[in-house]
Formats: structure tokens, sequence, C-alpha cells
């Protein structure tokens, strides 16, 4: 079992499903787009390396939250997600992005450090196929 701030759901053939929310600072907005729509290949591959795929995030401007959905499809989630965590330019990037985002975690200081950044958005329907 996972001690990350989100749930992680049981493998099915599309891979674990994960659901994560954050509010974007509306006057960092643009800014947050900008850099989203150049991320750096370095990022995106320890993210494939770490065998998430189909990652997308989605902004709710009533509320300007962040709204991220990701698939998982390795087998050892916990290890994958610590690669993630030690890549270089992910911490980089990190640095870049936690400024611009307000989290909902007690406590939170930023994607590096515990208790976590991003909160877990709870799974309550899911159609297969």
């Amino acid at each position: 079992m996972s001690d990350l701030p989100f749930p992680v759901l049981p493998k099915t053939d599309e891979g674990k499903r994960i659901c994560q929310v954050i509010r974007v600072k509306p006057e960092r907005l643009e800014e947050y787009k900008k850099v989203h729509a150049a991320v750096w290949p370095e990022v995106l591959g320890a993210l494939r390396k770490a065998h998430v795929v189909d990652y997308s995030i989605h902004f709710f401007k009533p509320h300007n939250l962040l709204i991220a959905h990701m698939r998982y499809i390795g087998n050892d989630f916990d290890n994958d997600m610590k690669g993630i965590a030690e890549n270089e330019a992910t911490k980089r990037w990190w640095k870049l992005t936690d400024g611009m985002q307000e989290s909902f975690v007690p406590g939170a200081t930023g994607s590096e450090s515990g208790p976590g950044w991003w909160t877990a958005a709870e799974e309550v329907f899911r159609m297969e196929g």
C-alpha cells in the first residue's frame, strides 16, 4: 500500500487511475499554461520511465482548480514514484510550478516534501471499456 497522499486504485487492464486536485493562483494561470505547453522532455521521460501514461491536467475556472488524471501501468508503484521524485529535472520542474499553486493538503510545503502537494480525488464511478 502506498503512503503517498492520493489513493492508488486496484489495477485493471487499463492500469491504476489516479486523480488529483490543486488550486492554481489566478494571477499565475497564464504562466502555468505556458510552461505546460512545453513540458521539459526530461520530465516527460521520467513520467514514462515510471509507467505513467495518459496524464492530463484540466482547469476548472469557477474555483481555479487544476484537476490531474493519469494512469499507472507498472508493477511497483512506490518505487516508480520514488524514481520520479529523485529525477533532477522533475525537482527543478516542481520548483518552477509549485509557486503557481496552492495546496489543499494541511501542512504542505511543496511537491518535494511531505505530506504531499496535490490532493487525492476519490473515484466514485468508473465505466470500463
